[in-house]
């Protein structure tokens, strides 16, 4: 399947159901009723869980998109939740680690492919640090290994996502 931006996905008005006079534009609008539609961004999150000796907890992808990839805990915030919300419920379902405190990092856009619909991400970093890091329990639906770590250039190039990547070197910066 050849992955088309999300824009591209409307081929008639949700509103009134007529074709639009061109596809793929940002926003949408059509002529006929006045809909519009933004393709804004939708929200994630990310957790640099970092262990008493300074090392960032890397996971691995058991799914597509990026299959076998290595990144960060976290996924996205669910409507009626905060981000602060998403953040600890995310580290927890993946990895069974449970925040005892998180500080934001830095944000990044990324590009979501799912099911070969690309879309517009922000992904937000936080700095955590966890009740304990000794027991960490991956969900194997979503993970498939971990490892506390220092990031090396080789790793940073096996990761999943631009934004991952991004928020992980500029945490090394500022460390």
């Amino acid at each position: 399947m050849i992955p088309r931006p999300i824009e591209t996905t409307f081929q008639n008005c949700p509103d009134c159901g007529i074709s639009p006079s061109s596809i793929g534009e940002v926003p949408f609008r059509c002529a006929n009723c006045g809909y519009a539609h933004f393709f804004g961004p939708v929200a994630a999150v990310g957790g640099l869980v970092v262990n008493t000796n300074k090392e960032l907890l890397m996971v691995r992808r058991a799914q597509n998109p990026e299959k076998g990839k290595w990144g960060l805990p976290g996924g996205f915030v669910d409507r009626g939740e905060t981000i602060e919300q998403a953040l600890e419920r995310e580290v927890f379902e993946e990895t069974g680690l449970k925040l005892g405190s998180s500080r934001y990092l830095i944000s990044f856009p990324n590009l979501y492919n799912y099911q070969g619909v690309v879309a517009p991400v922000i992904d937000l970093f936080f700095v955590c640090q966890v009740q304990s890091d000794d027991a960490v329990s991956l969900d194997q639906t979503e993970l498939d290994d971990f490892e506390w770590l220092y990031p090396t250039a080789r790793r940073l190039q096996e990761m999943a996502f631009p934004s991952n990547r991004s928020a992980i070197e500029f945490w090394m910066q500022q460390s």
